[in-house]
């Protein structure tokens, strides 16, 4: 497919008023992506477990009203009017609006809120942005009530990744590709797609713990970082790794090769972070906790002949990966052992999901 398939050409139905609410995931990337280009394109192609606990639920109002020159929006995050936000959003529906032209002849009110502390490294805008997008295509599909639930998935991850990358990973579920790859069937650098092949029934309910080792807002946005790879000296051969990193996991995610997927994840998680550490300007968003986290986790997996790894966003915050099969005891560990070096001793327990839903009201 290419851009012009996702154009809004043809109305079959008016709609002069519509509230729809959507959850959509955060997702955790285990190969990374880092570095774009414009418009939203990533330099290499990235998978990520889909999320289930760690979302954000948002219900946009829309009013028909007369055609304008942009789209015009209030909105709302977390009961408050949050105006420091617009613009990205503002944003976001310019970059989208020739695709969705109705966007221009609604009023939006957009009330937003989430399961997980904003900003602080659990892909805030992956889930953000996908729920609006949810949003704007359940009014296209009340517009055109012809479309398939196949072409509002694609488009809507086409769609969100223009407001953020990894948005387009938080669609669907429990495994995304986005990317264009030679090895993954049917990938694109343009939507993220549900990894094609069997997958190992090990990974099938992988757990997830994020520990909140710094809720606050990161020094440093996403952003900026992927902005630092353009002059970045390590950056090509990077692309390379992650790349060849990917076909190495698809084939671990198939056989379940598990010691394997461990040192993967955490060479890429490592990885992510070498890059920030590299670039001019450097930055670090790791914390003192974060290393301690990951010497703690080395250290019972080594004790305990355990499959437990960790992986990292871009913050502070680790992502504790396990089995289901080791679920209370790490769970016990964590909460003995790690929890202390959170925030307010405070982690979220989550496990792989299954992407975007709608909430009736």
């Amino acid at each position: 497919m290419n851009t012009s398939d996702f154009l809004f050409l043809s109305q079959d139905k008016k709609v002069d008023s519509l509230t729809v609410t959507w959850q959509t995931p955060s997702n955790i990337a285990l190969v990374k992506y880092w570095g774009k280009s414009e418009p939203q394109i990533p330099k290499n192609a990235s998978i990520s477990f889909t999320l289930n606990n760690c979302h954000t639920t948002t219900k946009i109002e829309f009013t028909k009203t007369l055609p304008k020159n942009k789209a015009e929006f209030e909105l709302f995050f977390e009961g408050k009017k949050k105006d420091d936000f617009k613009p990205k959003i503002a944003k976001f529906f310019e970059r989208i609006q020739k695709y969705c032209t109705y966007i221009l002849e609604y009023n939006m009110v957009i009330s937003s809120e989430n399961s997980f502390p904003h900003s602080s490294g659990i892909a805030s805008s992956a889930s953000g942005m996908s729920a609006i997008t949810m949003c704007l295509m359940n009014l296209e599909k009340e517009l055109n009530p012809n479309l398939t639930d196949k072409y509002i998935n694609k488009k809507a991850s086409f769609l969100a990744r223009l407001g953020s990358g990894s948005a387009s990973r938080s669609i669907e579920g429990p495994l995304v590709v986005w990317g264009s790859h030679p090895k993954i069937k049917g990938s694109s650098d343009l939507f993220g797609i549900k990894f094609p092949y069997k997958i190992h029934p090990v990974f099938e309910n992988y757990q997830d713990a994020i520990l909140l080792v710094d809720k606050g807002e990161k020094q440093v946005s996403s952003t900026v970082g992927h902005n630092l790879m353009h002059d970045h000296p390590y950056a090509e051969n990077r692309f390379t790794q992650a790349n060849e990193n990917l076909e190495k996991i698809s084939k671990i995610l198939q056989n379940g090769d598990i010691k394997t997927f461990i040192n993967l994840v955490e060479s890429e998680a490592l990885t992510l972070h070498a890059m920030m550490l590299t670039s001019n300007p450097y930055f670090i968003l790791m914390k003192p906790n974060t290393l301690e986290i990951i010497n703690k986790i080395w250290e019972y997996r080594r004790e305990n002949d355990s499959n437990i790894c960790f992986t990292l966003d871009a913050g502070a915050n680790v992502h504790v990966l396990y089995p289901n099969s080791e679920k209370t005891e790490v769970e016990v560990f964590i909460k003995n052992d790690l929890a202390a070096y959170c925030q307010k001793n405070h982690y979220i327990c989550d496990s792989v999901g299954f992407g975007a839903r709608p909430i009736l009201t």
